[in-house]
């Protein structure tokens, strides 16, 4: 009994100081950027807390949790059980092909009864621990043969060929284009993923077949949006006129007109960004820019201070994918590439979007907070 006792205790005692080293710095920014979410959202709805505000606030004080909950957990146990969340997501992905409820023309979420999951979202997170556990155990010299390249293409490959079919595009693109970044931040020689990437180009073509009516549209109206200005290409011609009214300092909270008169179309999501632009202006839109920016800086920073390989891929992979989000999301609204439907992180509504970016904050924290810690290449293959 006694020893128990004192287990408990030792136990509760490391939890604690593991606590104290969280890097309060990214809790503030999280905040911060949080904060400007739950505000725009609170415009969206013209001045009210319903629908979207008060359940954003809520989301994130629940991601809040999840996140120092993960950060206290031993790096070694992500490690260990990389793979089996990452085959669960891609299980969860074949069941949404089964059953999964439809939204907005795509059959994307779980229907959980209490909420609605979607799993492709997850995937993001559990696609760079698979990948940083595979470049983790094998040796650095294995990394330029394209032989052990297969596995890694393999587990990229299938998640995107069943979000594909979704469809989600935007999805489908961030993970290709984060798991090739964990394949050059893991050592692979960039001429391969050179190749690789006129590979893809060759295929687009085929691809194009494939595509849906929707998705056509909408890459030919991003070269001529005024083609079609009721239809498809009415998002991005309302997006820019709300960005252009904005100036400099914007029109004032709650004073955007293209918003408050529903003109913007998805305004508390794929297009909050043009909200938020449009009532505070340029300056408003750089400042939110420069706490994301400022948070991709400290998970680089992280990642750099990390012994363990693994430990160094999955804050290099998450911090990567998390500027993928908001680098895709407003260069969409700004026009700059085609619409894909990407969310504004920690701004726009939505809850599992909310949750697992603040999941893979907490895996960033726990690298930060086990950033001393040494971890063998065959360190996994012998706990497995």
């Amino acid at each position: 009994m006694t020893m128990t006792v004192g287990y408990s205790n030792a136990l509760q005692m490391r939890l604690s100081e593991k606590f104290w080293q969280v890097n309060w710095s990214i809790i503030l920014l999280l905040c911060l950027a949080a904060a400007v979410g739950v505000a725009m959202l609170y415009s969206a709805a013209n001045g009210s807390w319903e629908p979207w505000a008060a359940r954003q606030a809520i989301r994130f004080a629940v991601g809040m949790v999840v996140l120092l909950s993960v950060a206290v957990v031993d790096i070694r146990f992500w490690l260990r059980y990389a793979y089996v969340f990452y085959f669960l997501s891609l299980f969860l992905l074949a069941v949404v092909e089964v059953m999964g409820i439809t939204g907005m023309g795509a059959q994307r979420w779980l229907d959980l009864g209490l909420f609605q999951l979607q799993p492709s979202e997850i995937m993001k997170v559990t696609l760079v621990l698979a990948l940083a556990r595979y470049f983790h155990g094998i040796d650095f010299e294995d990394v330029w043969k394209f032989t052990y390249l297969i596995v890694p293409l393999a587990l990229i490959l299938a998640p995107v060929a069943l979000i594909l079919r979704q469809p989600d595009l935007g999805t489908a693109i961030m993970l290709v284009l984060g798991g090739g970044a964990l394949f050059l931040l893991a050592g692979v020689r960039l001429w391969k993923l050179t190749f690789l990437f006129f590979g893809m180009l060759a295929v687009i073509p085929v691809g194009w077949h494939f595509l849906h009516t929707y998705q056509k549209k909408r890459l030919l109206v991003f070269l001529d949006p005024e083609s079609d200005p009721l239809g498809t290409g009415y998002h991005i011609i309302q997006s820019q006129i709300a960005l252009g009214s904005g100036g400099i300092f914007g029109k004032g909270f709650l004073k955007g007109s293209q918003s408050q008169l529903n003109f913007l179309p998805e305004k508390q999501t794929d297009f909050i960004f043009t909200m938020l632009a449009e009532e505070f202006g340029l300056v408003g839109g750089l400042g939110l820019i420069g706490i994301y920016l400022l948070l991709v800086t400290y998970g680089f920073s992280i990642a750099l201070q990390s012994r363990s390989q693994f430990g160094r891929l999955a804050a290099l992979g998450l911090t990567t994918t998390f500027f993928l989000y908001f680098f895709i999301n407003i260069a969409m609204v700004t026009g700059l590439i085609p619409v894909v439907g990407v969310p504004l992180p920690l701004v726009s509504y939505g809850g599992t979007a909310m949750l697992t970016l603040m999941f893979s904050f907490g895996i960033i924290m726990g690298v930060y907070v086990h950033r001393d810690l040494s971890i063998g290449r065959r360190w996994a293959s012998q706990v497995a």
